[in-house]
């Protein structure tokens, strides 16, 4: 478990670090989503959550090793975090994966899930399913140049390779050659042509059966669930069959979820989180990014959902639809909207 305990709004870190520290920090993740889950969001995130394991946007390769930005960019106070990676030369992952590791990530993660047809292209994401031997490569090589865990997140299967030896076959391999222990997987299959990415999230039927077993035939490994996961107590079912549950877009559309996942899933001790508490510890990053040029409103765009329910949440999010891109916008924007829903809300929980 990471021991590290950033200074937000949770508090009493050190008073609960020590009953969250039975679980792995994949009991309970944010899956990475391409063009959400950015340095902004997490940052954000963090201020709901202390143990909940964050992961980045995939990252390719090449974009770590040859690119021009910094795409291992990310704030101290994001730990527990995950590089999610893309690619499929181990070569070129072992150094990226030893980058990450100085940088200061708390894991890698191999990105052999995404159907998209840009992924496929540059031979990652799901297609590498149907090449197990490669995929263990890719893994070996990870762990043998990192001490930080490696892990594979994975579907259940592709096209018409969709059946349950095909998915045992796939992780024994991959957990064998590779040495892999923990996997995280998306219920549902993927296919590599016809459908969308959103399709695929959708479209495909969800087979929690299936991870369950894979559970019972494999309980040496980690395993974690992903796929269509609303609310905690869902999760918990989940959590009766397997190790972990990530959870995508619900967390991101509605980041007040996350309030109660230290309690409820990690054995927290510590006071719920209040939100407009939370809103408010992000006024000195807000501060520091908008001084080095970051615009306000790639950051609160990733706040939007945070009071799903509350009477002034549309004001929330209408103020700060119209006004956060705005040229020159600043904190007062912020400060603007959460008066529009921090008295509904703070009398909703009271």
């Amino acid at each position: 478990m990471f021991e590290k305990n950033p200074s937000h709004a949770l508090s009493s870190a050190n008073s609960h670090a020590a009953s969250a520290a039975a679980y792995s920090t994949n009991r309970f993740s944010v899956a990475p989503m391409l063009d959400w889950t950015d340095r902004h969001c997490r940052y954000f995130l963090r201020q709901l959550t202390h143990h909940t394991l964050l992961y980045t946007e995939m990252v390719t390769t090449g974009a770590i090793i040859h690119g021009k930005g910094d795409y291992l960019a990310f704030s101290e106070e994001e730990h527990p975090v995950c590089l999610q990676l893309g690619g499929s030369d181990p070569h070129d992952l072992a150094h990226a994966a030893r980058l990450a590791e100085a940088r200061g990530y708390d894991e890698i993660n191999l990105n052999v899930g995404c159907p998209s047809d840009r992924v496929q292209n540059g031979r990652f994401g799901a297609c590498l399913m149907a090449d197990a031997s490669l995929v263990a490569d890719c893994i070996k090589a990870m762990k043998e140049t990192v001490s930080i865990p490696v892990t594979v997140k994975t579907r259940i299967g592709i096209d018409e390779q969709d059946s349950y030896q095909f998915l045992c076959d796939f992780i024994g391999t991959v957990a064998e050659r590779g040495q892999c222990d923990t996997f995280i997987i998306h219920a549902r299959k993927a296919w590599l042509s016809g459908l969308s990415p959103k399709q695929n999230r959708e479209i495909p039927p969800l087979d929690y059966p299936r991870v369950y077993q894979l559970k019972k035939d494999f309980p040496q490994l980690t395993l974690a669930l992903n796929g269509g996961i609303k609310t905690l107590e869902e999760a918990k079912v989940h959590l009766t069959h397997l190790d972990g549950v990530m959870v995508g877009r619900e967390a991101y559309q509605n980041p007040g979820m996350l309030v109660d996942v230290d309690r409820e899933l990690f054995a927290s001790t510590s006071s719920p989180v209040d939100c407009v508490a939370a809103v408010e510890a992000m006024y000195p990053y807000i501060e520091r990014e908008l001084s080095q040029g970051t615009y306000l409103g790639h950051i609160t765009r990733h706040m939007l959902g945070l009071f799903q329910g509350v009477p002034g949440a549309r004001q929330w999010r209408r103020h700060l639809s119209e006004n956060a891109h705005k040229p020159g916008a600043d904190l007062q924007v912020l400060e603007q909207a959460l008066a529009k829903v921090s008295r509904q809300y703070r009398e909703s929980v009271s």
